[in-house]
């Protein structure tokens, strides 16, 4: 049996993810907010503490993906497209600046898997923000001053986060937007009788991003809000006040991870 997901398979075709290098490119809309200190605190795993200098700040990120791997995924866009919607936290690890994705969703389940495999807590859901293009019109917002985006996101029905961003000015270091490295934790439950509370793999893993690009980021201002639903609990980080919103293009490469505890 071969594959690097399941399902296994006698060609290894059909698992749900090959195995890494993992490519990514997207169009982001993201905002700056800032929650209650204690409840950002409290979706924290062992090993990450508040960030002194900035408990409760976060950002949301709502991205239009594309993927592919060795074998040109992206010619076949109803498997290589997908949306997703995450927020980060500030946080500390060791005494170093990171973030922490507590909650995250995605319309893909090859995207699922992968996130699985690295540590992202993905679910389902449905996610949607404005493109621009760039023939102009009434049908587009410009990419440049004055230009207005909106994104949501909505899990089994239910409208969870929306935002809308308005350009003013390009971001002078771009680089500046993938400052933090990021915190995920792997975690897989037991299902032995007797051992639920023992998972079989739990462990803080930190994200290796190769060859990280960010283009055409503009920044601007922003609104933002978690909505209540059921079985969520994203709205227990309620946003208390927003900062900057962005908008631009990023790519990396996936092969690797770090393992921080285990």
């Amino acid at each position: 049996m071969k594959g690097y997901t399941v399902p296994l398979s006698p060609r290894g075709i059909a698992n749900l993810a090959p195995a890494p290098p993992w490519h990514y490119a997207g169009t982001v809309v993201a905002v700056e907010f800032f929650t209650d200190p204690d409840a950002a605190a409290a979706t924290l795993p062992r090993g990450l503490t508040p960030d002194p200098d900035s408990a409760g700040r976060g950002v949301a990120m709502f991205i239009d993906w594309q993927y592919s791997s060795t074998n040109l995924e992206y010619l076949d866009p109803a498997r290589s497209q997908y949306r997703e919607f995450f927020i980060t936290l500030d946080a500390h690890h060791d005494g170093t600046p990171v973030s922490w994705c507590p909650y995250i969703y995605v319309d893909n389940d090859s995207a699922m898997a992968r996130g699985w495999v690295q540590g992202f807590p993905k679910k389902l859901g449905a996610v949607h923000q404005t493109r621009a293009y760039t023939v102009g019109g009434p049908g587009t917002p410009v990419l440049g001053p004055g230009g207005r985006f909106g994104a949501s996101a909505s899990s089994a029905g239910q409208r969870i986060a929306e935002a809308t961003i308005t350009l003013q000015q390009p971001v002078p270091d771009p680089t500046a937007l993938m400052g933090r490295p990021l915190i995920n934790l792997r975690h897989f439950p037991n299902l032995t009788a007797g051992q639920h509370d023992r998972p079989a793999v739990h462990e803080l893993v930190m994200a290796v991003l190769d060859n990280p690009a960010v283009s055409d980021a503009w920044a601007g201002t922003a609104d933002l809000a978690f909505l209540p639903a059921h079985g969520e609990e994203l709205a227990d980080l309620p946003v208390q006040r927003v900062g900057k919103g962005f908008h631009f293009d990023l790519a990396y490469t996936v092969t690797d991870l770090t393992t921080l505890t285990d």
